[in-house]
């Protein structure tokens, strides 16, 4: 028997969330305010990956793994991880890379993907 596939808020060209099984995969996440500054933009991208979370019933807790693109790592890599350090909880911190890459919008500092346990 076929292990069911559920997918959260798709359209032709991707699916926000994707539950198989116990896993769950959500696809990378960006800021709604492109003219903010990294911290806001980081907080807004984790707030976006927690609604994911909660909608196959986890939080960040079930988290194994992340990726974190950003578009300047010289100049956000700091700032980033103080937002990101205050969101994971305590003694629940996944596996991670962090790299700079050139992102969909020029404005956009920040990119974030994670997989997760049911």
């Amino acid at each position: 028997m076929q292990q069911e596939i559920k997918r959260y808020e798709s359209n032709a060209r991707m699916t926000r969330a994707v539950q198989f099984g116990d896993l769950v995969f959500i696809g990378g996440q960006t800021s709604d305010d492109e003219a903010a500054d990294i911290r806001t933009q980081t907080a807004q991208v984790l707030s976006k990956v927690d609604k994911y979370l909660q909608m196959v019933g986890i939080d960040s807790t079930r988290i194994l793994s992340a990726q974190v693109w950003l578009a300047d790592i010289a100049a956000d890599y700091d700032a980033m991880n103080e937002v990101w350090d205050e969101w994971v909880p305590e003694g629940h911190t996944p596996a991670r890379a962090t790299v700079q890459a050139t992102l969909a919008s020029p404005a956009l500092r920040v990119e974030i993907a994670v997989v997760a346990a049911k």
